[in-house]
């Protein structure tokens, strides 16, 4: 039978060096290193306390409910990957549980973030996958598709293509076009370096109040 799941004959990855330097800043440096846009929007947030990954984006469009395209995919999954889907915002049915993020972290995927519902949050934070969700619902998904692997997607509000770097942490997600990577680590780093200055001039402020005090 045909499937109805349509999969892009080429997908972009980031280099996995390019990938990793990325894991040197919060979401927050990295926002502000993109002038503040690429965020995703605020209702999607980690399944659980200290999710944090970075990775290239493969991207999945799926219609609400369905998760035909996600299990598809794992055929596709090289290291590195970060599975980013659209499931069109819909948070009344999961389309990934645990048993999706352990063979997504078997087949090397450092994370999913979810434009929808996932479900056994418990069981996911007990291997440590990191996972972002518009919703969590403990209704499973029905596996008939349509759905594409590959090609641009929305989420939260922000396009997604293949191999564009996905960074997320308790903050949030932020999604850096793979033509802007150099740019935006180069904010980044001066970014990180005047709030490090802060920084330690706060320290200077609660050192001389304590002084004050004694």
């Amino acid at each position: 039978m045909t499937s109805t799941i349509r999969t892009s004959p080429e997908i972009t990855r980031a280099p996995a060096e390019l990938v990793e330097r990325f894991r040197e800043y919060p979401v927050a440096n990295l926002g502000d290193a993109m002038d503040r846009i690429g965020i995703v929007d605020a209702g999607i947030t980690p399944m659980w306390d200290g999710a944090a990954a970075v990775g290239s984006a493969l991207p999945l469009q799926t219609v609400a409910g369905d998760n035909l395209a996600l299990i598809e995919v794992l055929d596709l999954i090289q290291p590195g990957d970060f599975i980013a889907v659209n499931a069109g915002s819909y948070v009344d049915r999961a389309v990934m549980g645990d048993n999706l993020a352990q063979r997504f972290q078997a087949f090397g995927a450092v994370g999913a973030v979810v434009d929808g519902a996932a479900r056994d949050r418990d069981i996911i934070r007990s291997f440590a996958f990191p996972v972002w969700s518009r919703g969590i619902s403990p209704a499973g998904p029905f596996k008939h598709g349509p759905g594409a692997i590959g090609a641009p997607i929305a989420l939260g509000g922000v396009v997604v293509n293949a191999g564009d770097i996905i960074a997320a942490d308790a903050d949030g997600v932020i999604v850096v076009p793979l033509a802007r990577a150099e740019e935006v680590l180069a904010g980044a780093a001066e970014i990180a370096r005047i709030e490090a200055e802060k920084d330690e001039e706060a320290a200077r402020f609660r050192e001389a109040a304590e002084a004050r005090r004694v």
